[in-house]
């Protein structure tokens, strides 16, 4: 048991839980849709879980536990598997790093709390689990299940939002009226491929603009929904300001009207509103 302790702690960091009755529970911060997915993206098991037992590990087998912390091996039930190719055990261990308290005491987790946890699997070691990131243990609520198991359809889904690397090329086309033109922004994705947002603008309207995820932009195509998966991708990757490298075949007037449009975009976007630190 030692052994497997020791070689697990070594790739484990912070993660909060739940206190028994009487002890000031740590504060949870209140999860957004950016954070859910940001967490469940590299994630290969999803589970709820409800905590059976806690043991606290002295600093000879948590050496590298930061200061205000202290390593717990947790031994939890599914109660459900969210997601998981193969299936894993009724029951599962892993690692967890908690705050001490406001005395300095080793926190202390509350028997059958509900969590959901975010992991792989520990090769040839069935059962155990590595959490993906120091705060991949969440307090389990119907919603925040309910998130994660859309957002994780949505990730899965054959025809998914891919995942941006960047902006490439901008171009921008006047109209044949005063006033109405078309800017189409060309995004870089992992796997190369399509993704392009347009904004058009007309006389007398406000612009509107829209993502393909295709080589043809149709008349069908719209904004993305704010907390869709697609909303995620975009809002949360897209720079601030659009880089020189997309206006590097624009003139001047050309470029101006090319760095409104995407303003238009952002604006549209909404802010991508995280409370986890990463």
């Amino acid at each position: 048991m030692q052994t497997m302790i020791l070689a697990a702690a070594a790739i484990l960091s912070a993660a909060s839980a739940q206190p028994d009755e009487g002890q000031t529970p740590p504060d949870y911060p209140a999860l957004t849709y950016a954070d859910l997915a940001d967490l469940a993206a590299g994630a290969p098991v999803a589970a709820h879980v409800r905590l059976r037992d806690a043991d606290t590990l002295d600093t000879r087998e948590a050496p590298d536990v930061r200061p205000g912390f202290r390593r717990f091996l947790v031994e939890a039930e599914v109660v459900a598997l969210i997601r998981g190719a193969g299936g894993i055990p009724p029951r599962v261990r892993y690692l967890v790093d908690l705050p001490n308290d406001s005395r300095g005491r080793p926190a202390r987790l509350g028997r059958r709390a509900e969590m959901l946890v975010l992991a792989h699997p520990v090769p040839n070691r069935p059962g155990e689990l590595r959490l993906t990131a120091p705060d991949a243990q969440i307090p389990f609520t119907p919603r925040a299940a309910e998130t994660l198991r859309s957002i994780l359809r949505d990730l899965s889904a054959a025809d998914a939002a891919p995942r941006i690397t960047g902006i490439g090329r901008a171009f921008h086309v006047p109209g044949a009226l005063p006033g109405e033109s078309e800017t189409q922004f060309f995004l870089q994705t992992a796997g190369n491929r399509p993704i392009s947002l347009s904004v058009l603008r007309r006389p007398g309207e406000r612009p509107r603009w829209s993502v393909a995820l295709g080589e043809i932009v149709d008349d069908a195509a719209a904004a993305p929904v704010p907390d869709s998966f697609l909303w995620y991708r975009i809002a949360c990757t897209l720079p601030a300001r659009l880089p020189g490298n997309a206006l590097r075949e624009a003139g001047a007037d050309e470029a101006r009207a090319i760095q409104a449009d995407y303003r238009v975009v952002m604006e549209g976007l909404g802010p991508c509103a995280r409370t986890r630190r990463r």
